[in-house]
């Protein structure tokens, strides 16, 4: 098995080889001069068109996390005042949601599932006056979009 050398003591190119290198350096330019403009320009990716939302259908509601963090921002800023950034409040309530159990977090839990029964009806309902056409998309050109 041959061994490797390392970067360092590697030989370096002798001025022949380095010769070599340059003329095929020279032919390498004269086919670019061959070649067509729309081959050197780089490829363009497309841009994505942007989905167009209805403001009428219903906002899902948050997680039991989200309902809990509401509660738990007033306890810690008013224990701490001194901590502004959303970042060390983030991370102690997680480290907090992660410690409870399940008999603590039932009551976010049973905040979410109302109000996930409630975006439930209001989905039915939109889906439905949709399907009947009586809630049509009205497209309007606004100035931003040309």
């Amino acid at each position: 098995m041959a061994r490797k050398t390392p970067k360092s003591k590697r030989r370096r190119s002798s001025p022949a080889s380095s010769a070599s290198s340059n003329a095929i350096r020279k032919i390498s330019d004269g086919d670019k001069e061959k070649r067509s403009k729309s081959a050197m320009k780089p490829k363009r990716i497309p841009k994505k068109k942007s989905v167009k939302l209805d403001a009428k259908k219903p906002k899902k509601p948050p997680t039991a996390f989200f309902f809990f963090l509401e509660d738990f921002r007033k306890d810690f800023q008013e224990q701490n005042p001194d901590v502004k950034s959303m970042r060390d409040i983030g991370k102690a309530c997680g480290e907090k949601w992660k410690t409870m159990n399940y008999e603590e977090k039932v009551k976010y839990y049973d905040i979410a599932t109302e109000k996930r029964a409630e975006f439930d009806k209001a989905m039915a309902e939109y889906i439905k006056k949709k399907e009947n056409g009586e809630c049509e998309e009205i497209e309007d050109d606004s100035e931003f979009d040309e």
